[in-house]
């Protein structure tokens, strides 16, 4: 989403990298460029304003003039004042002291409400909690049957007593002459919330109508379900790829039902970007959730800091351990660190769990993307294909069972019947199998405290090291004045304190003050030899 815009500040910063000190003309320079990145990304013009201005004035002041790094501390200044646009703060959801917690999503037609509530079910799902979809969108054409197929996926109930419209005809205004009724969604959504009651269902999600344009009907009728429900929160979706039409619209619903916070949709499109930077900052109200994709799984709260931070190419490492810790396993994980330090053979079934938690991180490019400083791998990454990935499980899970714990005994015959039941190729199962065992080497290697060639061993591992060799005694001399000066520091040396001794006498030696010369003491320090 943020491509074209991190671009340009990774180019307006690298102009400043190796200056220990910027002028007024730098300054002026790199806010100039900042400016039109935003401007290009279709952030809204009051915002670029106050932004710009906010980084002009820090810029000039003490705090990048006496910093040791003021390219440093421009990005930290760039990356404090994105944050503020953003919303400076994560808002969690209000919910009701009272269950059930009503949801209400408002938005213009197109702008993903309906699979964003679907979505917004599973994510109250999966923290244990039981969520109801109510299907009060009976305008748009098959809204009701949308809403139905994305709460089957999502395995969320949705309550819809009316099919709405399905005959391809919107239906406009109450019923009358030369009008056609679907039932009345004020009304839906009332009974929706009584439903949810009495099965006791402790989140409601209203999925209401849209417009492809704002219209007094669209909000007269959002703001109809919302006197009726009075919902805790009040959501607008917006189209993150729509650029500077979403102020105008943001402005609208505010003004129309006052909405509660934000939720952006299409994140993972390749739209410039710019309402995700303006909303927030227009509206005064925070930007909560953001959709990244079409699966029911795409759905993160969203995090000005995080955000921020993958805008200016630092990653988002916070976001992607949290992936990683829902994904992953914690008894295979526990699993996976006694075969490690125990140095056994890693197996392919140890490897398809693996994948199968990484698929239940989402995209592997995403999570990619989520690393630092791999904006400047966006060509690696685009020409990645996810799915090789698929061609090696189909691969692994043609094999037998013995075969995956015994890689090994994988002979011709035994390759063959693998590609054919994979249909790949026989060298393609042997690249697999050479990889898979130059794998195993190293984490071998690694479990045994070598290390990866050109890196320190890992501490604590493996078995112990080898016993260091004994040092060669050299022979003494055939020159007797030279095997003379070998004894004398030969007896020197046995008569120097052993390490660890505070005052040069042996460890257990029973004079501490022996080989000590009083003289060369400070005054009155004879007291504490016993003297």
């Amino acid at each position: 989403m943020f491509t074209s815009l991190s671009d340009r500040l990774a180019a307006t910063f690298k102009n400043l990298r190796g200056k220990g000190r910027l002028s007024e003309s730098d300054v002026n320079k790199t806010v100039r460029d900042i400016r039109m990145a935003l401007l290009e990304a279709d952030v809204a013009l009051p915002v670029v304003k106050d932004f710009t201005h906010n980084i002009r004035e820090r810029a000039l002041g003490a705090e990048v003039s006496q910093a040791l790094n003021p390219a440093q501390q421009i990005v930290k200044i760039v990356n404090e004042e994105l944050i503020d646009i953003l919303g400076q703060h994560t808002r969690p959801l209000r919910l009701a002291k009272t269950a059930p917690t009503v949801i209400m999503l408002a938005g213009l037609q197109g702008s993903g409400k309906t699979t964003l509530a679907g979505k917004l079910g599973k994510w109250f799902k999966d923290q244990g909690d039981t969520p109801l979809l109510v299907a009060a969108d009976l305008q748009r054409p098959n809204a009701v049957t949308q809403l139905q197929v994305v709460g089957e996926r999502a395995g969320v109930p949705v309550f819809a007593p009316e099919k709405g419209n399905v005959g391809g005809h919107d239906a406009v205004g109450p019923t009358g002459e030369g009008t056609r009724s679907y039932g009345d969604p004020v009304e839906v959504a009332e009974d929706g919330i009584q439903h949810a009651i009495s099965k006791l269902y402790n989140v409601v999600i209203v999925d209401t109508a849209g417009r492809l344009a704002v219209d007094e009907n669209l909000m007269q009728q959002a703001a109809d379900i919302r006197d009726a429900i009075e919902p805790d929160e009040v959501l607008f979706v917006i189209d993150a790829m729509i650029g500077q039409a979403a102020v105008e619209t943001a402005q609208a619903f505010q003004d129309g039902i006052d909405f509660t916070g934000v939720v952006l949709s299409k994140l993972d499109g390749d739209a410039r970007g710019g309402a995700a930077l303006s909303v927030a900052k227009i509206t005064g109200r925070p930007i909560m959730f953001a959709s990244t994709g079409e699966g029911v799984k795409d759905f993160e709260i969203f995090h000005p800091d995080r955000m921020a931070s993958r805008i200016l190419d630092m990653g988002d490492m916070l976001t992607l351990i949290e992936k990683a810790e829902k994904a992953f396993d914690r008894e295979q994980a526990a699993e996976m660190e006694r075969k490690f330090l125990a140095a056994e053979d890693f197996t392919f079934d140890d490897f398809l769990q693996q994948m199968a938690a990484i698929k239940r991180m989402g995209s592997l490019k995403s999570m990619l993307k989520m690393m630092p400083g791999m904006n400047e791998m966006k060509a690696q990454l685009d020409a990645l294909d996810e799915r090789e990935f698929d061609r090696v499980e189909a691969m692994v899970r043609s094999m037998t069972p013995f075969e995956r714990s015994h890689p090994k005994q994988i002979n011709g015959s035994r390759r063959a019947r693998i590609a054919a039941g994979s249909g790949v190729t026989v060298g393609e199962v042997n690249q697999l199998l050479t990889r898979f065992t130059e794998a195993q080497k190293m984490m071998k290697q690694l479990a045994r405290g070598g290390g990866i060639p050109g890196m320190p061993g890992l501490p604590g591992t493996g078995k112990r090291g080898r016993q260091q060799a004994p040092q060669r005694i050299k022979s003494k001399s055939g020159n007797p004045a030279k095997r003379a000066e070998q004894e004398r520091a030969a007896a020197s040396s046995a008569n120097r304190a052993p390490a660890g001794s505070a005052f040069g006498a042996g460890l257990g030696g029973s004079d501490p003050s022996a080989g000590l010369d009083p003289s060369k003491l400070p005054k009155g320090f004879e007291k504490f030899l016993g003297q």
